[in-house]
């Protein structure tokens, strides 16, 4: 009986490995005492389970959703991130034809600026 419950199911779901994965699933829920959907006929609950997706009384996408949720050991939490002060930049001043002015940095001036930075500690993996 099996056999002709998994034939029903292909067309729920369309990947054979994922159709026992989701079988699986949902025999341990009701193992677990989880309402059936469908009567139990005298059939174990790995055949309930299959009955009931092949006759869509539970659905394959919410059990999907739960076997991932069960199967999660870190649940990521979307939190608003916190408002970061803005620290405005003192804008320069136009120049009086109206144009920008920027400070600028010689190539020279970076350099000099770079050999005075201590290099940082190598580490050995």
């Amino acid at each position: 009986m099996a056999r002709v419950t998994v034939e029903d199911c292909v067309d729920k779901v369309d990947n054979r490995f994922e159709l026992v994965l989701l079988a699986g699933h949902r025999s341990r829920m009701i193992s677990n005492g989880s309402p059936l959907t469908i009567e139990r006929d005298n059939d174990k609950n790995p055949v309930v389970a299959l009955r009931e997706i092949a006759d869509e009384t539970v659905s394959p996408g919410d059990l999907k959703e739960d076997l991932i949720h069960s199967l999660q050991k870190y649940v990521e939490v979307d939190e608003p991130e916190p408002e970061m002060a803005v620290i405005e930049a003192e804008a320069p001043a136009p120049a009086e034809d109206g144009e920008m002015t920027f400070d600028r940095m010689s190539e020279e001036d970076l350099l000099r600026g770079l050999e005075g930075l201590d290099p940082p500690d190598r580490r050995d993996d």
